[in-house]
């Protein structure tokens, strides 16, 4: 592939395979993936325990328990939040091309045209069998898994950004993983980025 930055954004449905898409598409573009990795990263910035970021990766931050002060935020969810953000800016800034799940990438990102946002969505019941046999749980669990991780994206995005999650009107593309499957899926968003850029890849 020509040395055109990418930047391909996903946002996804819990259960709608949306990480395993965005691996397939980082692999087959040769591109680096961000994702619960960046905590990886950030933590060996900053020398810390990684396990203590997760914590707080893609959570809301609780206003009763967090104010801001001259600035500085006393709350870890935020403060993480902020500190991925500015990360994947700095690594748009630098002309580096990438893939990155989630993160509100498609809009702290939206000022670089380079950057794709796409987002993943299904049927609840496919992806409550998905998420039944990933994590062997019987389907009311499954259900209720995805509705409480949903919101918990939901909840943490609306509140960083502007645009609503999961709204068409904030991405290029909006496909159902559901009715085509993840191979299908890739294929169509590697075609749509072709088209896109102009490029073959």
């Amino acid at each position: 592939m020509e040395n055109k930055q990418i930047i391909v954004s996903i946002g996804r449905e819990f259960g709608s395979a949306g990480h395993e898409i965005a691996e397939d598409i980082s692999k087959k573009l040769g591109l680096a993936l961000y994702d619960y990795n960046l905590l990886k990263e950030l933590a060996d910035d900053f020398e810390v325990d990684s396990k203590q970021l997760e914590e707080y990766d893609e959570i809301p931050r609780i206003p009763l328990f967090s104010r801001t002060v001259n600035g500085y935020n006393n709350s870890p969810q935020y403060n993480i939040a902020m500190m991925q953000f500015e990360y994947l800016h700095k690594k748009a800034e630098a002309g580096e091309s990438f893939v990155v799940v989630g993160r509100c990438s498609e809009e702290i990102l939206k000022d670089f045209d380079c950057m794709i946002p796409i987002f993943v969505l299904g049927d609840m019941p496919s992806k409550i069998k998905r998420i039944a046999a990933l994590y062997k749980m019987d389907e009311k669990e499954a259900y209720e898994t995805i509705i409480v991780q949903d919101k918990k994206r939901k909840n943490y995005h609306n509140y960083f950004c502007k645009g609503k999650w999961g709204d068409s009107r904030n991405y290029e593309m909006c496909i159902n993983s559901s009715h085509i499957g993840v191979e299908a899926t890739v294929d169509i968003i590697l075609d749509y980025i072709k088209l896109r850029t102009g490029k073959p890849l």
